[in-house]
């Protein structure tokens, strides 16, 4: 279903203002009467398969956000990253623009799934979806509990985002 028509099912709802005359139910009758305008002349709107891809790279990001956070939160962490040393590794130009090349992709392919054309944005969030599934599966190995549970969600969250973008396929 489209978003038109949870529109029209949701605003069709408050059909009965119409025997008001207030300026509240007033904008609610004109806004219905637009949302069925465009959805009974085709006018255009965003399918669920693009909103859902959106949603769910949101939540990857807010994922490895919160990944981030916790990972603060263990015993010995913050002291390694005052004296410049976090995973092992020294902190350094390079690593944190990795990082945060890591933490930007989602956040733009949020964006770009919706604003993409359709073949361009099936194979953009196959693709990006496998390498980010990848790299969460990666991620969750030889860490705590809490850090496994964030990273594993995220890893569902990107196969979701592969399976819907490979399933749009069959609609077009």
């Amino acid at each position: 279903m489209t978003l038109n028509r949870y529109a029209v099912f949701f605003f069709g709802m408050f059909s009965f203002f119409r025997h008001f005359s207030c300026a509240k139910c007033k904008f609610y009758m004109l806004w219905n009467h637009r949302r069925l305008n465009q959805y009974y002349t085709g006018g255009e709107s965003l399918e669920d398969w693009k909103i859902k891809i959106s949603v769910l790279w949101m939540y990857v990001t807010f994922a490895a956000v919160i990944t981030s956070l916790l990972y603060l939160m263990e015993p010995g962490v913050l002291e390694g990253i005052m004296a410049g040393e976090v995973l092992g590794m020294q902190i350094s130009h390079e690593v944190l623009l990795i990082a945060a090349i890591e933490r930007l992709g989602p956040l733009i392919m949020a964006f770009l799934s919706l604003t993409l054309k359709d073949s361009i944005n099936r194979w953009a969030n196959i693709i990006l979806g496998i390498v980010y599934t990848v790299l969460s599966i990666v991620s969750m190995i030889g860490y705590s509990p809490q850090m496994m549970l964030m990273w594993g969600s995220a890893a569902v969250a990107t196969a979701l985002i592969v399976w819907y973008a490979w399933k749009s396929k069959k609609k077009a």
